[in-house]
């Protein structure tokens, strides 16, 4: 029994550490039977299939729940009571054990001695445990004595209690929320789908991949006894290499569905932001030749065996083992595609569309080859091209790893990799690409080889994007529009700026301070949901916003109150606490991000940005929500905005504290 335990209690302390809902929530209050009596009260609600243990219980099993008191100026009067509980075998434990299921309550009678005393504390020393972990807690109740007025003050939970309720905004006009989300377009998916195509195409250019074309296509049309039946064993194998890749993308959907923020979260972590800065400069030297990315040789060997099966199982395992051994090549093209799209607005449903794109471009050719097979004599031969393509591929990687770099920057405000620093090293590494694609420099594993005319024509588009990103640099205006969400925002400049909002707009970064604003300027509120590292948020600012039009009404006509729900700004201590779903999960709120991606979650029902609302300070709903769009769509939708505010007199302030 004691090893048991000893191995549960082990297996508890590692997965309690994961835990998010916490379960067991406490309140207490105070109350007065006379003048100098009194009574404390504790309160506690305890989640399905959860044990809070009794005073009473054994301690040869679980923890009995026990209270200390600071008995410095009062006396208790007898011992703390609790209401009733369940006594009956605990087949953890293997012993019969006093818990409560639901909820517990205990009191303590107490009287008062010492007339100047005006605070006293108690601590709750508490074990739960359900069927697979149990956990140990402490909680410190602080109790405030008013002259003859008892007032019991904010415990943790009870001072998180009324935090949430604050979150919660009293909207009316909600029929706006429940329409259809106003959108420009769905070129976004198609964009990532375009992305992720082009991705498999240039992983078909190297030579991991090329040279296997002819070579597994020919094997198909040569071991099948008729033409059809190698045609259809290509055409299969080439619906397995896209299926391969789509089922990357299936883990991401699970977590999205357990909790819509968790891929926003993943994306604006800092320390996973430098962790893929490191990964990509690790990919881009790999594809400089200084070292080959393989993946465990056992994979590759077990999976070449089990292709000698025959029919579907065996052309599936084909499809693995191109998939493994050409991971050097296909693994950083792929992983920037995996990284780009944790990154994007979408999340899960846009990495896969991502992933379908480049398992379709990286599939496609040996199904084309299979159909045409007199076009395998037009495909050029390998050589030393693919070298160079790889050595391309490799800056490409140096310049979005500084895109990683610079999220974990502005989330973390360490205002280091400020916009023109940016820019400039995206100059220095176009500049190299430029003299490796002239001959100028080459990597040692590199055979001298001559230019040859596409070469000389890739190296002139390079110098022209150098000279770009240089005259974009000194120049005043803002000439690299076309970047828009890579390079940090024109705000995030080494020259000091009048503000830090977009295009240098009034804007406001607390709802409350914003909404009192728009109170004493009878304006509408535009709810900005944004976030440092949101590529599309940039894109509408330097884009959209920037428009004459949309930035007049911007202007003249609104209270923007921009909310970033990625900035891992910490939370002054009063103001950070645990927010309860109503399914019972609890989220730590410690982070300004944290609390305005609630916000945003439980008002609008949504954890993607940019999301824009209008509403007045009233909290009425002016227009269906906004995301992503065009300059029309966008200055049309702020119009129809402007006309539904009715003209209704200001509202008296009401001030929440978050």
């Amino acid at each position: 029994m004691k090893l048991k335990w000893m191995l549960f209690f082990l297996w508890s302390c590692m997965l309690s550490a994961q835990l998010e809902k916490e379960p067991v929530i406490w309140e207490a209050q105070l109350e007065q039977k006379n003048e100098n009596q009194y009574v404390l009260i504790f309160k506690a609600t305890i989640a399905p299939n959860w044990h809070l243990y009794s005073q009473f219980s054994s301690d040869q099993g679980a923890l009995p729940t026990e209270f200390l008191f600071d008995s410095q100026g009062y006396r208790r009067v007898g011992k703390v009571e609790e209401s009733p509980s369940i006594t009956d075998y605990d087949e953890v434990f293997e012993m019969d054990l006093t818990y409560f299921n639901d909820s517990a309550s205990f009191r303590q009678e107490i009287v008062i001695e010492d007339d100047s005393l005006s605070m006293l504390s108690v601590e709750v020393n508490y074990q739960a445990c359900d069927d697979k972990l149990c956990i140990f807690r402490s909680e410190t109740f602080d109790f405030s004595l008013d002259g003859k007025e008892a007032i019991s003050t904010l415990t943790t939970d009870a001072r998180s209690q009324a935090l949430s309720k604050a979150l919660k905004l009293n909207l009316s006009s909600t029929e706006f929320l429940e329409t259809e989300l106003v959108k420009g377009s769905s070129k976004s998916n198609w964009n990532i789908f375009f992305l992720g195509f082009i991705g498999g195409l240039l992983a078909l250019l190297t030579p991991c991949v090329f040279p296997m074309i002819p070579l597994t296509v020919s094997f198909f049309l040569k071991q099948a006894t008729t033409r059809s039946k190698g045609v259809y064993n290509a055409l299969l194998y080439t619906f397995f290499i896209i299926l391969i890749y789509g089922l990357l993308s299936l883990p991401f959907h699970f977590l999205d569905s357990l909790n819509p923020e968790i891929l926003n979260t993943i994306a604006t972590n800092v320390t996973l932001n430098l962790i893929f800065f490191g990964v990509f400069v690790f990919f881009a030297f790999s594809f400089f030749g200084f070292y080959e990315l393989t993946l465990p040789s056992g994979w590759g060997n077990k999976s070449d065996q089990a292709s000698g099966f025959k029919g579907g199982v065996g052309i599936f395992f084909m499809a693995l083992t191109l998939a493994i051994v050409s991971f050097s090549c296909t693994g950083p093209i792929l992983g920037s595609l995996l990284a780009g799209s944790l990154t994007a607005d979408g999340g899960a449903m846009q990495l896969s569309t991502g992933m379908l794109g480049f398992g379709i471009a990286l599939g496609l050719p040996f199904g084309l080859f299979a159909l045409f097979p007199n076009t395998l004599k037009a495909l050029p031969k390998s050589g030393g091209w693919m070298t160079t393509v790889k050595v391309v591929l490799g800056f490409l990687e140096l310049a979005l790893a500084l895109k990683f770099l610079s999220n974990a920057d502005l989330v973390a405000h360490w205002d280091l990799l400020k916009r023109e620093v940016f820019i400039g090293i995206w100059a220095l590494i176009s500049f190299l690409l430029t003299l490796y694609l002239f001959g100028v420099i080459r990597f040692k594993h590199e055979v001298k080889q001559k230019v040859g005319v596409p070469r000389l024509l890739f190296a002139g588009l390079s110098l022209l994007f150098t000279s770009f990103l240089v005259n974009g640099l000194i120049s005043d205006e803002n000439q690299l529009k076309i970047l828009s969400g890579f390079p940090p925002p024109e705000f995030y400049s080494i020259h000091s700026t009048a503000s830090d909002c977009p295009l240098g707009l009034e804007c406001y970064k607390d709802y409350e301070t914003g909404r009192e604003k728009a109170i004493a300027a009878n304006k509408p509120i535009l709810l900005d949901f944004t976030g440092w590292a949101c590529v599309n948020c940039r894109k509408m600012e330097e884009n959209v916003w920037s428009d004459p039009a949309v930035y007049s009404l911007l202007n003249e006509n609104y209270i923007i109150i921009s909310l970033y729900v990625d900035d891992r700004k910490a939370l002054e201590e009063e103001a950070q606490f645990n927010y309860q779903y109503p399914d019972g999960r609890i989220k730590e709120i410690n982070t300004v991000g944290k609390k305005w991606a609630t916000f945003q979650a439980i008002n609008f029902q949504t954890a993607s940005q940019p999301f824009y609302v209008q509403m007045n300070a009233e909290g009425k709903v002016l227009n269906s929500p906004i995301q992503y769009t065009d300059i029309a769509t966008f200055k049309a939708w702020l119009e129809a905005g402007l006309k539904n505010n009715t003209a209704a007199p200001a509202p008296k302030a009401q001030f929440f504290t978050f």
